[in-house]
């Protein structure tokens, strides 16, 4: 299935747990003041890429515990990286995904729902210039939370994980 992409990152430890691919989807309509990736706003811009090949990619590391969806919006392109997170599953890989929506309002959209469903771990949120941290594990600012998914639906309400180093 094709997506477009602003680029990966073939070997991260700063986007989720363990050493993972991060793959930068192109176009975003949140445009938060102070984003880290504004180059990735522009819903034209980037390359198109086949998630096949992107999956093929990542079973060359055997280092890889996962991959990471970030962008740019990964739920503007809900139906490839859906694709791509269940063959990612079927090879044992974890999906930690990046979005500006809220967690609440992903489950309105059967698309973007369908994504959900297929990620481990979401930090949702948009990023806020004025609660930014670098205390943060995984997380621009103090409002993102870092759902677990998995659990988040079988509770039928947002439960978060911890992964923060403490506050001095």
């Amino acid at each position: 299935m094709e997506i477009r992409l602003a680029g990966i990152v073939n070997d991260s430890i700063v986007d989720g747990t363990g050493i993972r691919m991060t793959v930068f989807v192109q176009g975003c309509e949140h445009n938060c003041k102070g984003c880290h990736n504004p180059q990735t706003h522009d819903l034209n811009g980037g390359y198109m890429a086949d998630t096949d090949d992107i999956l093929e990619k990542a079973l060359k590391n055997p280092l890889l515990e996962g991959l990471t969806f970030s962008g740019g919006e990964p739920f503007l392109q809900p139906l490839p990286l859906c694709d791509l997170a269940k063959k990612a599953h079927e090879k044992g890989f974890n999906i930690f995904c990046y979005t500006g929506f809220l967690y609440e309002d992903i489950l309105k959209d059967e698309n973007k729902k369908a994504l959900l469903e297929q990620v481990d771990y979401l930090i949702d949120g948009p990023f806020i210039e004025a609660q930014k941290s670098l205390l943060l594990n995984f997380r621009g600012s103090k409002n993102q939370r870092i759902i677990n998914v998995k659990k988040s639906l079988e509770a039928g309400e947002v439960i978060t994980e911890n992964f923060d180093t403490e506050e001095i």
